[in-house]
């Protein structure tokens, strides 16, 4: 009964998530690899998990923007000394982030110039036509810094002029935006991953050590099944200290990608 009531929930509340919906079936199957003695813990590691939907991502990216283009027009920067830049390869998530922001704010249409952060070529024209301005990164979601430290530092090799540096991302890690701080980068994002908020971090009060302990020996003796019909999940749940690398230190990260309208839908799930 208790397995039932846990997957109903889990399917109510990612009832959005794409490509492949999170159902009471897929729940409960998830649920079914998990030994009995951990289920309650397995419960209470679902509650703990962060959802942001595509329209609560949507939502902050371009208020995020709103807030930023506001503060830049104040320092003397129009929206045509303004920009903004992917950092990832086409149909990953920064790419996509950009898309929707392009879409939802009119950028090109207020002169804003967006660019291919690894286009060399393309960065030193458009520096030097500008001379001055803000560059705005774009991502979906923020671990420890690194990853997006290495794109600016090959992208800053080409920029000629003044500009300054600025994050709009929907997520960070404490991690990431203190690093990125340090850079000199500007972040603004609309929720802040404090270390204390997860659940399995050392750093984190909200769990007894020997419940988190438990809980990854027990991830870690099979091949699991993946909630959100996602290899993300699956590899999450195989070693809760990394997603995909190192970057994304205990954090959960499961992202549905599908195209319309010219850019891909995305939402997160962040443990």
């Amino acid at each position: 009964m208790w397995r039932f009531l846990h997957s109903l929930k889990a399917a109510l509340r990612f009832h959005d998530y794409q490509p492949q919906h999170v159902t009471v079936a897929s729940a409960t199957r998830w649920m079914k690899q998990i030994d009995k003695k951990d289920l309650k813990l397995a419960w209470k590691l679902l509650d703990k998990v962060i959802y942001l939907s595509e329209a609560e991502t949507k939502k902050i990216l371009v208020h995020q923007n709103s807030v930023l283009m506001s503060n830049l027009h104040k320092a003397g920067l129009p929206p045509k000394k303004l920009i903004y830049v992917q950092t990832d390869d086409a149909g990953s998530s920064s790419p996509m982030m950009l898309g929707i922001l392009r879409n939802a704010a009119g950028l090109e249409q207020l002169g804003c110039t967006l660019l291919d952060g690894r286009d060399a070529f393309g960065i030193n024209e458009a520096t030097k036509r500008l001379e001055e301005g803000a560059i705005i990164y774009i991502d979906d979601f923020v671990g420890s810094g690194i990853q997006l430290n290495k794109a600016r530092t090959f992208l800053m090799q080409s920029v000629v002029g003044s500009f300054s540096e600025f994050l709009i991302v929907p997520s960070i890690c404490e991690e990431g935006l203190s690093k990125l701080t340090d850079l000199g980068v500007t972040v603004y994002t609309g929720h802040i991953h404090a270390k204390a908020e997860r659940p399995l971090h050392e750093s984190s009060h909200s769990w007894a050590g020997t419940d988190a302990i438990g809980l990854l020996k027990s991830a870690r003796r099979s091949e699991p099944r993946a909630l959100w019909g996602s290899r993300t999940w699956q590899r999450w749940w195989c070693s809760t200290e990394t997603r995909r690398t190192a970057s994304r230190p205990y954090c959960a990260v499961a992202t549905s990608k599908t195209r319309s309208m010219g850019y891909s839908r995305d939402s997160r799930i962040c443990l």
